[in-house]
């Protein structure tokens, strides 16, 4: 029974059922669908406006891999889901939680055995910078800054233009979320790459864009090239 935006869009949907342990993500724990989800929207009312924003990240993120419309539709939703309209944002954690679950359902990958993970676009840096910040910063607000990192890569590799990066990095300021953290100058935060390896446990598998809804996947990513990604946002 999802109580936050970004269980609500996204987490609340999937068979992780874990905890953070040994400063990495969902370590203890077990991989297993839940039965029903309940979805009660009138939790959302008890948040913080951090918290409201934060997990909007995750619904931008499903949006840029699987459903360019929906991206559109949560650029046309801005002031209403900054006024915290009700409406707003049940239409989009509505579509956010069902594009994570038929992905779940109908990817042909749903315990994640396999290397290719669409749904952990921006995640590598999102991971490491939670580590980083020992938690202050939240989940959702890492994955905003973790997808303006990875946008800046995909120009830097010249799959996606910059205008279109911008448009998206735009959206992200525009709802609240942060792109860029004084912890984006901590050279650890490079490590991140080789820890998601591990995390998939062989091969590294990242998703970059070379259009919103258009995902490619690259199997390396050069530190120089993220280094002057993240020159480019702070």
């Amino acid at each position: 029974m999802p109580s936050t935006t970004l269980s609500a869009c996204d987490s609340g949907v999937g068979v992780k059922n874990g905890i953070n342990y040994f400063g990495k993500k969902n370590f203890t724990g077990v991989f297993d669908p839940p039965y029903a989800v309940v979805n009660d929207l009138s939790l959302l009312t008890t948040l913080d406006d951090r918290h409201w924003r934060a997990g909007l990240s995750e619904a931008i993120k499903v949006a840029l891999v699987l459903d360019g419309c929906f991206f559109e539709t949560i650029e046309s939703y801005v002031s209403q889901l900054v006024k915290r309209d009700s409406d707003a944002i049940e239409a989009i954690v509505r579509h956010s939680a069902t594009l994570h679950f038929q992905h779940i359902t109908e990817g042909g990958d749903p315990f994640e055995r396999l290397d290719a993970r669409p749904l952990d676009f921006g995640h590598w840096a999102a991971h490491k910078l939670e580590q980083l910040s020992n938690y202050e910063i939240t989940h959702g607000e890492a994955v905003s800054i973790g997808l303006a990192i990875d946008l800046r890569c995909s120009v830097l590799l010249g799959h996606i233009d910059d205008a279109q990066a911008m448009r998206v990095i735009d959206l992200l300021k525009a709802l609240g979320l942060p792109t860029s953290h004084a912890l984006m100058e901590d050279s650890a935060l490079l490590d991140g790459i080789e820890e998601f390896r591990e995390h998939l446990g062989g091969e590294l598998t990242l998703l970059m864009l070379k259009g919103i809804g258009q995902p490619v996947t690259v199997h390396e990513l050069d530190h120089e090239i993220v280094q002057q990604a993240l020159r480019k946002l702070l």
